[in-house]
This record gives structure tokens, sequence and C-alpha cells, in this order.
């Protein structure tokens, strides 16, 4: 078994907290998504480990993590995260975020600016209100029946027999990502599990789509490294939010990976490998300035400057 797969437990406020950890250099930070755990990222793990020190968390309510009745909302994550980072002695990262843990990456820098280096943000949330339906049923009120006798065994074992059928249709509007996100439903069987999910979930989204967003304070990472890569074939949160935050985020890269869904990290890692180090390669870390940061939040989002109507982006579509 490689080193990058071997989980580590650290008890921090009482909650273990697995994550891995391999390699050597720069310090970066992975975060998984909503439902998801750290082996989302085990495709691209080894790689990225060549040249960095890579720490990939379970999300607290998540994985082999501890799953309490806690807060689960963004801004806890990232204190969450700032809190790993500390026991590990790690002062300063670059972080990848994936759905979820875009949003929570981009809290982390806005909460912790000084800590953050760079970010990649992979299909963040908090972007716009669209999500999976399944999601926002998941969210609304009364959904755990639902939940609890959609995760049963009986309608676990009717879900798999079904599979096959489903990837010869819409495969419940979720295209590529239809068997990657029953692996992860198959997670949710006990109530622990369910109820920290919903938790999570609840934390950004309601009967009507996300209810949170990262762009009315984005404009404060002006000066931060920021690529933005987003799979062209998303179903569970749409590509068109990548040129809606590339806009929001002057300065920022975009690459639309082709026949990728909302994990372009598990479709096509090799070239999700590429993209990263290059941003990596090619950027240099940000240096906190509190002054400058105080004169952009003086200015507001509005004051600073005018949200563009309309960008053409510097696409990658890829093959």
């Amino acid at each position: 078994m490689k080193s990058g797969n071997l989980i580590r437990f650290r008890d921090i406020h009482g909650y273990w907290r697995a994550f891995r950890m391999t390699g050597s250099g720069p310090p970066l930070l992975l975060i998984h998504g909503i439902g998801d755990n750290s082996g989302t990222w085990e495709a691209v793990i080894p790689r990225l480990a060549d040249r960095h020190t890579v720490i990939a968390p379970d999300l607290l309510g998540h994985g082999q993590s501890a799953k309490p009745r806690a807060d689960y909302a963004i801004p806890a994550y990232a204190c969450g995260m700032r809190d790993l980072l500390g026991v590990l002695d790690i002062d300063r990262v670059s972080v990848v975020g994936h759905s979820l843990g875009g949003g929570i990456a981009m809290q982390f820098a806005y909460q912790f600016p000084e800590r953050c280096e760079r970010l990649v943000l992979v299909a963040p949330g908090g972007i716009g209100r669209e999500v999976h339906p399944l999601l926002r049923a998941a969210a609304a009120p009364g959904a755990e029946i639902g939940l609890s006798l959609a995760t049963s065994a009986p309608a676990r074992t009717a879900v798999r027999l079904a599979t096959p059928a489903l990837r010869l249709t819409r495969g419940l509007g979720l295209g590529p990502d239809l068997d990657y996100i029953l692996r992860r439903y198959q997670g949710l069987r006990t109530k622990k599990a369910r109820r920290a999910f919903l938790r999570g979930l609840r934390a950004g989204v309601d009967a009507r789509g996300q209810v949170i967003t990262m762009l009315d304070r984005c404009y404060l990472a002006e000066g931060m490294p920021i690529l933005i890569i987003w799979g062209r074939d998303d179903h569970v949160i749409p590509v068109g939010h990548a040129t809606i935050a590339h806009a929001a985020m002057p300065g920022s890269r975009l690459e639309i990976f082709g026949r990728c869904g909302h994990f372009p990290h598990l479709d096509d890692p090799g070239r999700f490998v590429i993209a990263v180090e290059r941003f990596l390669e090619s950027t240099e870390p940000a240096l906190h300035d509190p002054a400058r940061w105080r004169r952009l939040l003086r200015a507001g989002r509005d004051g600073s400057r005018a949200m563009p109507e309309s960008v053409t982006p510097h696409v990658s579509s890829g093959a």
C-alpha cells in the first residue's frame, strides 16, 4: 500500500480527524466534496506528492473522521482545516477544493488569508443557485425519513440491480458521475453518516438550491493565484458557473475539461495533475498584506470594480 493511501488520525477538539499525508515539498491541501472522503484523490495524490507534501483530510462527518452532532457550516469546516494544519505544524498552504470543498477552500482564503498561498477550485459550490435536484430533495424538510428508506438494505440492493439499466438511460440526470455518486450513496447506510451528510448539505443547500455564495466576498482574493477547473459534462453543478466565477475573480485561470463530469480529478487524473502542477509552478504564492486587505474591504465589491457583464475566458477544452 502506498503511503499516501494510509489513513492517519489526530484528536482535535475531542474528535478524531482522519487524513492522508504523503510526499515532500511545499504543502498542498486537498478538500473533498459533500458525502465524499479523501479517497476521491487517490488517483492524483501519488503524482502530486512527487513535488509537494499532500494533505487530504476526511472532513468532519465524512469518511473515517468522527461524525458528531456538531457545526457543519462552511466557516466551521474552514476552521477545521486551519486546526488540522496547526496540529501538523503547517503554517501556509496552497488549497485544492472540490465541490463543497471548493467553497471551504474559498472560505479558508477569506478567513485566514495569511495562511493561503493559492487556490484551485474544482467545480466549487457557492457560485449560483443551480444544483442537482437530488441534492435539493435531500435538503428539503422531512428528507430524513426518505433518506433512511432510500439507504435501507433492500433499497441499496434494488439500486445496485438497477444500475446497468440506469446507465442506459439518463442515469438519474447524473451523466458520467452516476457510478461514483452511487458508490458514495452506499456509504450513507448508518444513521450517523446520514445525519452528518444532511447537516453538511443543509448548511449550503435547501429545496430551492444553493443558499450561500462566494461571489460577495471573492474580490478580497484579488492578487491570489486562482485556478478554476470544471468538467464540461457536469450534471451536479452546471459548467455555466465556471465563467461566472472566472469573471468575478479577475486574474483567475479557467480550464474546462472535455468529456468530464463533476469529478474531473477522477475522469481525467493525468490532465488534472498537469493542470495543477503547471499552475503551481507558474505562480508565486500570495503574501497577505493586511493594509491592502483593509483597503479592499472598505472599497467593497462595487467600489473596487464593476462586475463584468460578460467575459470570454481563455478556455482549454481538451479532447
